[in-house]
């Protein structure tokens, strides 16, 4: 029988190429789904890893997809290197949108354009806001942070669905639970004419390097990790476990908030029943298949991109339903978490008479 038998130390090879490893098995898995299926599986392949890079128009869509991952995804690396469980970033993030849709209805057709800008900073506080719940729950109760962020996510889609099927609802929609659309001053600037790309593209790669700097780079964001691997180690350094708690959890919300107001203040351009799209659980994802490094995460957002885009193409071209995005979303989860395995434990194969049992590098 095979056997695990504990590495002397983690396996910095296997850090590595366990996200590519994940990626391959969800492929083959992917390719016997379609089978099974009754589809072509070369052309479900070529649905979900081509048509999304094949075209300047389709790397824009891929871009655009990918900018409120990878936002979303910064923050939450934040939370886990500091060992805080923020699940609910798609909570902060719906909030973040309705903040920042909030200010976007307040404008006429003479508002400044600077009104952007208080979009984008109304969805960041909101996003905050809504993580600090959580933060006082846990500083002030030791409630478990998990059950508390994921739970508020039920509480901000029902504030979401009170709010544009009353307060906010367009008087001229046709009874669609939707606000009226934002006027053209409140749109965050696109980065080219005949692309949905905005410069929340450039905000998403800004946010990379600045927290590339604050974990490797500053005294705090040592702090923070220090307190997630070793508690017991950051008390006697005299680093304190509320603070790290505070800036985690505001952290994550506030980019959280700030890809919700980037996309309704972007590719959406109102408030509508459809403004929680899974990105703040995807993100949760992208962040360790990216293995909660800034650069790491770049390339797991856009991987993560092409699943929303080829399962919507899927649906349209190949007859197969949309929940096809979070199967494959899922098999990466957990192939992922199978090959982890191989950073702590090595394989070691059956031993022949006589001889000493293989072991896998």
């Amino acid at each position: 029988m095979l056997r695990l038998e504990p590495r002397p130390e983690a396996s910095k090879a296997w850090s590595l190429g366990s996200p590519l490893l994940a990626l391959a098995i969800t492929v083959v898995i992917g390719v016997l789904l379609f089978m099974a299926l009754g589809k072509d599986p070369v052309r479900g392949l070529q649905v979900f890893f081509w048509e999304p890079i094949k075209s300047p128009y389709a790397l824009g869509e891929l871009m655009v997809k990918a900018t409120p991952l990878l936002v979303i995804a910064l923050g939450l690396a934040v939370c886990f290197r500091s060992n805080v469980w923020n699940i609910g970033a798609e909570g902060q993030f719906v909030i973040g949108a309705l903040a920042a849709g909030g200010v976007a209805l307040l404008a006429g057709k003479d508002t400044s354009r600077w009104l952007v800008l208080a979009i984008v900073l109304a969805g960041v506080a909101g996003g905050m806001a809504w993580a600090a719940v959580t933060a006082v729950l846990r500083d002030r109760f030791n409630a478990n942070e998990i059950l508390v962020s994921l739970m508020l996510v039920y509480v901000a889609d029902q504030i979401l669905s009170y709010m544009v099927f009353g307060p906010w609802k367009d008087p001229g929609g046709f009874n669609f639970p939707q606000s009226k659309t934002f006027e053209a001053v409140t749109q965050v600037p696109r980065l080219m004419a005949g692309s949905r790309v905005s410069i929340g593209l450039l905000v998403a790669l800004a946010g990379v390097a600045a927290l590339w700097v604050f974990l490797f780079r500053t005294r705090a964001g040592f702090a923070q990790q220090v307190g997630g691997l070793a508690p017991a180690a950051a008390r006697y350094a005299g680093f304190s476990s509320r603070k790290a708690l505070w800036i985690a959890l505001l952290t994550s919300g506030g980019a959280a908030g700030l890809a919700g107001a980037l996309e309704v203040a972007g590719p959406i351009g109102q408030l509508t029943l459809y403004v929680p799209a899974g990105y703040g659980f995807a993100a949760i994802i992208v962040a360790f298949v990216g293995r909660l490094h800034p650069v790491g995460m770049v390339f797991s957002a856009i991987l993560m991109s092409m699943f929303y885009i080829g399962g919507e193409l899927a649906q349209s071209r190949l007859g197969l339903p949309k929940s096809l995005t979070g199967v494959f979303q899922g098999l990466l989860l957990f192939t992922l978490l199978a090959c982890d395995t191989l950073i702590a434990y090595r394989i070691v194969f059956p031993a022949k008479a006589g001889i000493q049992g293989t072991r896998v590098p």
